[in-house]
């Protein structure tokens, strides 16, 4: 099943939908991860005729760094003993296919492609007699960017990782996929500069949840960025930026920056 998140003229406010090949059926307006209820006296709509908006709106975005060995190779870190775990400001969460702004604090801002996990019900203290997979809504793409000069001089990641527009996720949550073998591959202008999968991650989606739910609560709709295999890069004005995790989707987004314009 695929969630999406839309504003219609027919809906009052955002509406969680679910999507159907290309059309769109509206969910109850207090839907928050839990039994699927279909809004009642509503037919549906065509996807190109609704605006997709970011399909969550976490309390908090718990990355993942150094969690593919030849990522923390290629930027000269060795591998953590456990998660390294760092937030990222939920208000840096745009839309596919909305613009990722670069900002003048930055001379080297990079994409890094993640999968992203959903959480469905509250986790807390999630043991290992319980499955932590059933915690778990569904799965999106995340482009986790990175101001990395800022990173490097700041030593922690708050700052480089929290800009407005620096967490684009979408197109929307694919609840069928197996988390531990699936690609993430990310695009420069149609050029790949990553392609890496899941099985090759240190630590795996079950295993995080738990390690992260014993130090935080997580809350529905709160969002899991597992950390972005190798070939990081720089992204400049006017470059199309695309993620693709398999079996749930593209997420596409144009960078911009306003020195560019102004220059």
């Amino acid at each position: 099943m695929r969630l999406c998140r839309i504003v219609h003229e027919s809906l009052e406010g955002p509406r969680y939908a679910v999507l159907v090949d290309t059309a769109v059926i509206p969910l109850s307006a207090d839907y928050n991860f839990g039994k699927i209820e279909m809004m009642t006296g509503h037919a549906g709509l065509a996807l190109d005729e609704v605006k997709l908006i970011a399909p969550v709106a976490p309390s908090k975005i718990v990355c993942v760094g150094r969690n593919y060995r030849e990522h923390a190779a290629e930027l000269g870190n060795k591998m953590p003993d456990e998660p390294l775990l760092f937030l990222k400001a939920p208000s840096a969460v745009i839309a596919a296919e909305d613009r990722i702004e670069l900002p003048a604090a930055s001379e080297q801002v990079e994409h890094e492609g993640e999968l992203g996990v959903v959480i469905g019900r509250t986790a807390r203290n999630v043991t290992q007699n319980e499955d932590a997979l059933d915690y778990v809504f569904g799965y999106t793409c995340v482009n986790d960017v990175t101001a990395r000069d800022l990173q490097r001089k700041d030593v922690q990641f708050t700052r480089g990782k929290s800009f407005d527009t620096f967490c684009p996720v979408g197109p929307w949550i694919e609840t069928d996929i197996d988390p531990a073998n699936t690609s993430v591959i990310t695009r420069v202008n149609g050029e790949e500069k990553q392609n890496g999968n899941t099985r090759d991650m240190a630590f795996g989606v079950a295993f995080l949840i738990r390690y992260i739910s014993a130090i935080m609560t997580l809350y529905p709709g709160d969002l899991i960025a597992t950390g972005t295999p190798a070939g990081v890069s720089r992204m400049k004005h006017g470059d199309v930026v695309e993620v693709e995790v398999g079996g749930v989707g593209i997420l596409r987004n144009q960078v911009y920056d306003p020195r560019h314009i102004n220059s």
